[in-house]
């Protein structure tokens, strides 16, 4: 299943809370919305993070966890996989995981109850756009000091959160770019293979047809002599 994360640095601004949020489809990496909080600074800093986030989709596994936090400087990166969708959000470091985790799993019941029956048969990118209302609206309501300061009515338990993964994200790419590399080289000797088999079996083709051509040839020069000494 692909680890749907975004690389920042220091650059972007730290007051911000929820910074970005992206909602992916994990088997072909489709985003399906996007929704970025409206500081122009901020959208130019992101552009090259919302690139490396497109990468880090495809690299998705069935054997990555199905909540992680990645930690990336000064800001983290949360997300929630669930039913071949991935949902993540780029917070503050001094964003709480518990809250971060119950807006993912808020995000991801509203969006699967409206759109559970077209998240596999659209085709093009940021097909649920109007969903970026949605998001907005959560994102205010996380980042509200009324709700912050009440984080007991959350619905993830602080146990639970406790339990999630917390990874570094340049291990995550890194670790990531020695599996292409490894898919690289064993598609390499899937095609050498390929090409031996496919040679071999043209090797023994000729030498099949060169054997009975001889044959042929063989009986033919004995029925030429059978037809000069007996019959001429």
């Amino acid at each position: 299943t692909t680890l749907v994360c975004i690389l920042v640095n220091d650059a972007v601004g730290s007051n911000a809370m929820i910074l970005f949020t992206l909602i992916s489809r994990v088997a072909d990496g489709l985003p399906l919305v996007a929704s970025v909080k409206e500081d122009e600074e901020l959208n130019r800093n992101l552009v090259d993070y919302q690139r490396q986030a497109k990468l880090l989709i495809r690299r998705l596994t069935p054997g990555s966890p199905s909540r992680c936090s990645l930690l990336a400087g000064s800001h983290h990166f949360h997300y929630l996989l669930e039913a071949g969708v991935c949902y993540l959000i780029l917070a503050a470091a001094n964003f709480p995981r518990q809250k971060a985790f119950s807006f993912l799993e808020e995000a991801q019941t509203q969006f699967s109850t409206q759109y559970a029956n077209e998240i596999f048969t659209v085709s093009r990118p940021y097909g649920f756009i109007e969903f970026d209302r949605n998001l907005q609206k959560l994102q205010q309501k996380y980042t509200d000091t009324r709700v912050s300061s009440n984080v007991s009515q959350l619905n993830v338990a602080l146990q639970d959160v406790q339990r999630i993964m917390i990874q570094n994200i340049d291990d995550v790419l890194k670790r990531g770019e020695a599996l292409s590399e490894l898919d690289a080289q064993a598609q390499d000797l899937s095609d050498l293979s390929r090409n031996y088999r496919q040679d071999a079996n043209a090797l023994n083709l000729q030498s099949a047809y060169t054997k009975y051509l001889i044959i042929i040839g063989v009986v033919l020069m004995i029925l030429s002599f059978l037809y000069f000494r007996f019959l001429w």
